[in-house]
């Protein structure tokens, strides 16, 4: 098991992607709960942009499976062959080469499949609707065995630290919950803030 963390203004005992788009609103990397592998960037996430008056921050420590060679897509990062040929299996259809070299492009490109949209491969690999990344994760998780699409902290530094989307709550246990300060102007960690909650409160 690996250790990641998430920000957020809530309390509660499970994820619950029903309550998904609360956050930021958006699934850039992807549909599933976000998960990074810094404390401090998890702390400065917990700052809702679109809540701003929410004012209890809280860091959640959590505990995920180990990333493999075949349970991930990296966001910028050619797609491992074992995942394509398993996609390929599940959908009955080759997936063009170019879609294979970048595993954002890759997950667009079959989560519009999955939905009936038809375009031209450089229109179905650029763009995913929100129904279209949730019927991607839902194949993904279910059908070829992914855990994580994964991209790094820092874009400088692409094999450092990494941020993750969690395909299935389910794959996330809680270890512990700190609420924590932030820096009023822009909102990072005070150092020594951290407060433990006790899982057992809530």
């Amino acid at each position: 098991m690996e250790t990641f963390y998430h920000g957020t203004t809530r309390l509660f005992k499970k994820f619950d992607m029903s309550h998904a788009f609360e956050g930021d609103g958006k699934c850039k990397f992807g549909f599933g709960a976000y998960v990074t592998e810094v404390f401090t960037s998890a702390a400065h996430y917990a700052h809702n942009k679109k809540r701003p008056e929410e004012k209890d921050y809280y860091v959640y420590t959590l505990e995920i499976p180990d990333l493999t060679e075949d349970n991930h897509l990296v966001s910028a990062k050619p797609v491992c062959q074992a995942i394509v040929e398993r996609t390929e299996r599940e959908l009955g259809e080759a997936i063009p080469h170019e879609v294979t070299n970048v595993g954002k492009e890759f997950r667009k490109y079959v989560g519009n499949r999955l939905i009936g949209q038809t375009g031209t491969v450089r229109q179905l690999k650029d763009k995913a609707s929100v129904d279209a990344e949730k019927a991607a994760t839902k194949f993904f998780d279910e059908k070829i065995g992914l855990k994580y699409y994964v991209w790094p902290q820092a874009q400088r530094n692409p094999d450092g630290p990494s941020n993750r989307v969690v395909l299935n709550v389910d794959n996330i246990h809680i270890v512990r919950i700190d609420k924590i300060e932030l820096t009023p102007d822009d909102f990072q960690l005070v150092q020594g803030s951290e407060k433990e909650i006790p899982l057992g409160s809530l």
